[in-house]
């Protein structure tokens, strides 16, 4: 065998060296395949970066249109406190989405006032679109007809004309007349309103009839009562008590007659937000499961100018700091 020389030694290293074949680490084939998945690796992650502002812009674009659309829903339920005559009024919705499935509005009807409180089947986007169209039909219905069973057989009818599916609607529809303090109502499958007498008893009004929206021909009966000074309705949809705690228990009925029953001597306004602070409480942060809507009505004891009521609703009145703390489409 012959003996290699240095100059056989250094030739062969140095072919070994210039092979392909025996190059160590990638090939230059290999690396120009890894280069080119790493440049088309970056542009895929720039592309779905685009897609993702995209969205993004989308998303807020789509969020501003649902926050006008919560404000246009605030201003159609309103007033949110008046004073008509010896009668205080307050009412406030806090919609578990953006969007609120309930609704309550106050009109003036010649001589009287339209009180209507409804709760649409649903929640967010598809019971809010309905709202505008059950407020639009109450209205014409309540200056077309004298009696709230009329008024709300009349609101039915034309929500069973509409073309498609109508939503299930509960409403509580009344007429308060303040030369005799009468209150006529019909209730058409709303939670039975509250009247809290001065003198600790307690009125339901349950008159009225089924929901609306299923049976076009369906009848209504209206119920009368007598607001004597000191008497408070409150009228509300069934997420105020349905409302849960961490025990998953209810807030029923029987804890929301002992918070107004507490609040004895009250404005209509305190009421209000001290009953819905009441609520927060027991809710202890749990999330609430549907929209929660109070309407408070207060015949005054005593005739007050509406400056002295103002400034009556104002003193030594504060909201919860909880209650205060949640906006519109916010859990409790």
């Amino acid at each position: 065998m012959t003996a290699k020389t240095p100059e056989m030694r250094k030739a062969a290293a140095k072919r070994a060296k210039n092979s392909p074949a025996l190059e160590t680490g990638q090939t230059s084939k290999g690396r120009r395949r890894k280069n080119s998945e790493m440049a088309a690796t970056t542009e895929n992650i720039h592309a779905i970066k685009q897609q993702l502002d995209a969205v993004r812009r989308e998303h807020a674009i789509l969020q501003q249109a649902i926050y006008e659309a919560a404000q246009i829903q605030r201003k159609l339920c309103s007033p949110r406190e008046l004073v008509w005559g010896d009668f205080e009024i307050a009412g406030e919705i806090f919609p578990v989405r953006h969007l609120s499935g309930d609704f309550f509005k106050v009109m003036q009807l010649d001589e009287v006032l339209g009180v209507a409180l409804g709760d649409i089947a649903g929640k967010g986007l598809s019971a809010g679109i309905w709202q505008a169209h059950l407020i639009d039909l109450i209205q014409r219905s309540a200056r077309t007809y004298l009696h709230p069973a009329d008024v709300i057989a009349g609101v039915n009818r034309e929500l069973c004309l509409d073309q498609g599916e109508p939503p299930i609607t509960a409403l509580f529809f009344a007429r308060l007349d303040p030369k005799g303090n009468e209150l006529q109502y019909c209730n058409a499958g709303l939670p039975a309103p509250l009247i809290m007498r001065s003198g600790k008893s307690v009125d339901r009004l349950e008159e009225g009839g089924p929901m609306l929206g299923a049976l076009q021909e369906a009848s209504y009966n209206c119920g009368t009562v007598y607001l004597n000074p000191g008497d408070v309705l409150v009228a509300y949809s069934d997420g105020l008590t349905e409302c849960r705690n961490r025990d998953d228990q209810e807030f029923e009925i029987g804890r929301l007659s002992a918070a107004v029953e507490s609040y004895n001597g009250a404005t209509a306004n305190q009421v209000l937000f001290s009953t819905l602070a009441t609520v927060l409480d027991f809710a202890d942060q749990c999330p609430p499961g549907d929209d929660l809507t109070l309407l408070v009505i207060r015949r005054c004891k005593t005739k007050l100018a509406v400056s002295e009521r103002s400034n009556k609703r104002d003193k030594n009145f504060s909201v919860s700091s909880r209650l205060s703390s949640v906006a519109v489409g916010q859990t409790c």
